[in-house]
């Protein structure tokens, strides 16, 4: 006897409905997606010296400054304090900060490294101010045009050194 097979035709896949689907979800998608923009201030942190007694060479400036509770203290690594700024109606004299830090340009144009020292009680608002004024500051150049300068742009940031006398830190 013999055995009749049906014959099967090949189903034929109906992809309509997930192409409308895609068509519709995709300008959807892209429509609501949130897109940001992230401002990042590349920083390193600063080096530890092995040997203690560095040289100072001729115009080798290490520019340090320590945020203290009271004032502001800008120095040199090597050559130490250049001048201590007492804080002014209980906030940090930013502005005095950044008038020497265009002096200490001056005097070092070719230093680009600063080190910024805080004290573990510093502010978030504080420290974001010091970097500010010691990265860039404002110059008239003998005009009556004001222009953005840059300072020292490269920042590094630390903690800073326990205060010996007046009772600790």
């Amino acid at each position: 006897m013999r055995v009749r097979r049906l014959r099967k035709e090949v189903a034929a896949l109906e992809v309509t409905a997930f192409i409308n689907l895609i068509i519709v979800l995709v300008p959807f998608l892209l429509s609501t997606a949130v897109f940001t923009r992230l401002a990042v201030v590349d920083m390193a942190l600063p080096a530890q010296s092995q040997n203690k007694l560095e040289q100072l060479k001729g115009n080798d400036l290490k520019l340090e400054v320590v945020i203290r509770k009271d004032a502001l203290e800008v120095g040199d690594r090597i050559g130490g304090l250049i001048q201590r700024i007492e804080n002014k109606d209980s906030h940090h004299d930013v502005k005095a900060l950044g008038a020497l830090m265009m002096q200490i340009k001056q005097r070092f144009p070719d230093t680009k490294a600063a080190t910024i020292l805080s004290e573990p009680d510093t502010t978030y608002d504080a420290l974001v101010h010091v970097m500010d004024a010691v990265r860039s500051g404002r110059s008239a150049n003998g005009g009556t045009k004001v222009v953005k300068v840059d300072l020292f742009p490269e920042v590094s940031v630390g903690d800073a050194p326990v205060r010996n006398g007046k009772g600790g830190a």
